[in-house]
């Protein structure tokens, strides 16, 4: 990458139809992948709406390393994920204050190009040379948070390098509750049993990613098939594997990108679709939306998404839920779509898209959907709420004290819950109108989506577990 693309991608940043109702199964219940069962984090059950790092702790427990992906659970036992550093690694950034301020101050001084590119790559950037990296699978117990195993699924230099707002495992495991999935973009696949043994891998070849920001898409289940998308600079791709052996099923390369010689690099997770006419895989890429059927065929496709797109589509009240990033749009598509599903801002609604909101788009949080209405957050805590039908705002509201937002909003009880990265929940009422409840502080950065767990929250620290649980 030249001096002047390199400066373009600091100046680019990095940074998720029924109300769910609670996951129960026999072996008690389940959060199996990123956002939760239906990929939209709700839930029915007693969850406590207070806590602090003291009041409605169940236990606390230390994970090691560093790592933003969030927890999930299957039979009784949490799984999550982290990268352990030889030696220092750069600490993560809290804020909003992004390298492309840092690039803007350097510029006004005068500085030359390769300097500036040297002092923003030295403060924010953690490149492949320099750092050597364990890459761990934890095993928790959910009701006591004791280790149970953990296995090292891979050691050295990563393959592509992570801005130090993201961490070298960002990517969510998944589970069927027999085996579960680790996705590590660049390096492979891994499948490990209820005790710890690998089951299988599957090496999968590094792409360079943009400006280095590191990756992030969590992987996906359809039936037997473990889905993933890579959205990268030089080879853009949605394949399957197969969820026993790990052998590769399909392949479908993509090129999207919203203009020639655009970046082409996006962290969204992939959302399997089931209609009652078919099941179908949405993905959100640079440009466009695009949906395959099982066998890797595209089925449609809709424009309005922002250059490097990180939200994840969901399904609710019959509609699929498009976020397609900041800069981009918000839409309600219809089950059924085919071809190219597309309409410039201002033109009339087609007939699979029920409605749409213009460069509405969140850059890092996906917006949850609760009680007929979903509610969207932006990086610098502007909750909105819209009417899940129409796509009509009702309010919009900056959440006093509530700045730097990467995790995606969740809810319960009447309420909408909003992590910032200072650790701090923002507890908001549902509803017609705004109305900030309160605010509870475990004061720590934060960035991981938390897992509604029956009546457990468990919710991820820099360095810490939490399960929060109402106190008798």
């Amino acid at each position: 990458m030249n001096h002047a693309s390199r400066l373009l991608a600091i100046a680019a940043t990095l940074a998720a139809p029924v109300v769910f109702a609670l996951a129960l199964r026999a072996d008690g219940p389940q959060w199996p992948q990123f956002r939760g069962p239906q990929s939209n984090p709700v839930s029915q059950g007693s969850l406590p709406d207070t806590w602090s790092k003291t009041e409605n702790v169940e236990w606390t427990a230390e994970i090691p390393g560093l790592g933003w992906s969030s927890p999930i659970v299957s039979g009784g036992k949490i799984f999550v994920t982290a990268a352990v550093s030889e030696g220092d690694s750069k600490k993560p950034q809290v804020g909003t204050e992004y390298s492309n301020e840092y690039v803007a101050e350097l510029m006004k001084q005068g500085l030359p190009e390769k300097e500036v590119e040297a002092r923003v790559v030295a403060r924010d950037f953690e490149l492949p040379g320099e750092v050597m990296l364990h890459y761990f699978l934890y095993c928790l117990d959910l009701q006591s948070g004791k280790l149970l195993w953990k296995q090292e699924y891979h050691s050295g230099r990563p393959p592509v390098g992570r801005h130090r707002k993201n961490s070298f495992t960002s990517e969510t495991p998944v589970t069927d509750g027999k085996l579960v999935y680790v996705y590590a973009t660049s390096l492979g696949l891994y499948a490990y049993d209820m005790t710890g043994r690998q089951v299988w891998k599957t090496p999968l070849d590094p792409y360079p990613v943009y400006g280095d920001f590191g990756t992030g898409a969590s992987p996906a289940l359809a039936g037997g098939r473990l889905v993933v998308v890579s959205d990268n600079e030089k080879h853009q791709f949605i394949a399957a594997f197969d969820t026993k052996t790990g052998k590769q099923l399909w392949r479908t390369d993509r090129d999207l990108a919203p203009r020639p010689g655009a970046r082409r690099t996006a962290w969204s997770t992939p959302y399997v679709w089931t209609t009652p006419g078919r099941t179908e895989v949405v993905t959100i890429g640079p440009g466009f939306a695009v949906s395959y059927d099982l066998a890797g065929k595209e089925l449609w496709r809709l424009a309005g998404m922002s250059t490097s797109p990180i939200p994840s589509p969901y399904a609710y009240g019959g509609l699929l839920l498009v976020n397609g990033g900041k800069g981009g749009g918000i839409f309600g598509v219809k089950p059924g779509a085919s071809g190219d599903v597309s309409a410039k801002a201002g033109d009339a609604l087609n007939e699979h898209v029920a409605w749409r909101q213009d460069r509405a788009g969140t850059y890092l949080a996906t917006q949850v959907a609760y009680d007929g209405a979903f509610y969207t957050l932006t990086e610098n805590g502007i909750l909105s709420r819209s009417d899940a039908k129409t796509g009509a705002v009702t309010w919009r509201a900056r959440i006093e004290g509530g700045v730097s937002f990467t995790s995606s909003p969740w809810a319960y009880d009447g309420k909408v819950f909003c992590l910032n990265e200072e650790g701090k929940t923002f507890v908001i009422a549902a509803g017609d109108e705004y109305r900030l409840l309160g605010v509870n502080d475990l004061d720590e950065m934060a960035l991981a989506t938390p897992a509604l767990v029956g009546d457990r929250l468990l919710l991820r620290t820099q360095g810490r577990l939490y399960s929060i649980r109402q106190e008798p």
